[in-house]
């Protein structure tokens, strides 16, 4: 093998680990950031659509208030998509 072929192979690994790892990386970053940064009364987004109030946060758990009825669901810290501004009726 000479060194113009092995230095191929080392521009290409580089260049998938730029387009695919780097990007993944600052994705998690903020995902993380995000998830540390939740609080009662947030509104939320889950990965399944749901929304809701956090009214209590566990150290791996949330329980959201989804609706006027008051139901509360038991979530996982993972399973928030995003975190919502809320919508003032008028």
């Amino acid at each position: 093998m000479d060194y113009l072929s092995l230095i191929s192979i080392v521009l290409v690994f580089g260049v998938m680990y730029a387009v695919l790892i780097i990007p993944q990386r600052k994705r998690e970053k903020k995902t993380k950031e995000m998830l540390d940064s939740l609080k009662v009364d947030d509104h939320i987004l889950t990965i399944g659509g749901v929304s809701g109030k956090v009214i209590n946060i566990n150290e791996d758990d949330i329980t959201i208030e989804t609706s006027v009825e008051r139901t509360q669901l038991l979530l996982k810290r993972w399973a928030v998509r995003s975190i919502e501004t809320p919508v003032t009726e008028e």
